[in-house]
């Protein structure tokens, strides 16, 4: 008897498949300024815990692996205990990459997607969160991104080589989710082959996949520096 294939229509009003989330949270905070961004203070409480707690508030997610350094496993352990969603705090590795494998490694077997988040991303919207992961249910790959403002200009040897198309350009921001054995196999192949890769979708790119793109949030920033901090600050207080 033949069956018929099931169409990205007909996926979309599946049941979700049981996603869980990777918060990386292991750099060493370089272009900080000595500030240890994940523990930075931001409307009361650490960053880390604002960026858990939309993970653990998101109704598609099911469970929570936080990756970070060794230092800071029982301090992060201890601000999370209350959130029952988090199922370890583990050691991230000598790379983002590595700690992106060590945190897919302590999610349970039950996990058919997986959500890739910055640590330091605690403005992440409940709406981005759901709308990537259902994205991810549909295309196997999805992420969000906003559109580019300024002029990119493709640099060589301090010489402009040239101007891309400002229209076609997106920043990519996290939550990026994936169907986990693609990601695995997309990060063991960039680990093997010695592929420098600056993000999830890059790896998953290099397997010949596409990502799908949803409509990130201009307020989802990722607080590398002191200023980003403090806008970060700003943005709250504009909430208020």
């Amino acid at each position: 008897m033949n069956l018929s294939p099931i169409t990205n229509a007909m996926r979309k009003h599946l049941p979700l498949g049981y996603c869980g989330a990777v918060i990386v949270a292991a750099g060493n905070a370089s272009r900080m300024g000595g500030i240890d961004k994940v523990m930075a203070e931001l409307d009361g409480e650490p960053m880390i815990v604002r960026t858990v707690r939309a993970f653990q508030e998101a109704i598609a997610i099911k469970e929570i692996v936080i990756v970070t350094r060794q230092d800071l496993i029982d301090p992060i352990h201890r601000l999370t205990a209350g959130f029952d969603k988090v199922k370890s705090v583990v050691c991230g590795g000598s790379s983002r990459q590595e700690s992106v494998e060590l945190g897919l490694d302590a999610l349970s077997k039950q996990c058919k997607l997986a959500a890739i988040q910055d640590g330091a991303r605690p403005l992440i919207s409940q709406a981005v969160i759901d709308r990537t992961v259902r994205a991810a249910h549909t295309y196997s790959a999805a992420a969000p991104a906003i559109p580019v403002k300024d002029t990119i200009k493709v640099v060589r040897g301090g010489i402009v080589d040239h101007t891309p198309d400002r229209a076609t350009l997106r920043a990519i921001q996290t939550p990026q989710v994936f169907d986990c054995q693609l990601l695995r196999a997309a990060l063991k192949k960039a680990r093997i082959e010695e592929l420098a890769v600056t993000d999830d979708c890059s790896a998953v790119e290099l397997m010949g996949m596409s990502v799908k793109i949803v409509e990130g949030d201009e307020r989802n920033i990722k607080v590398t520096t002191p200023l980003d901090l403090a806008i970060a600050k700003l943005l709250l207080e504009e909430e208020k």
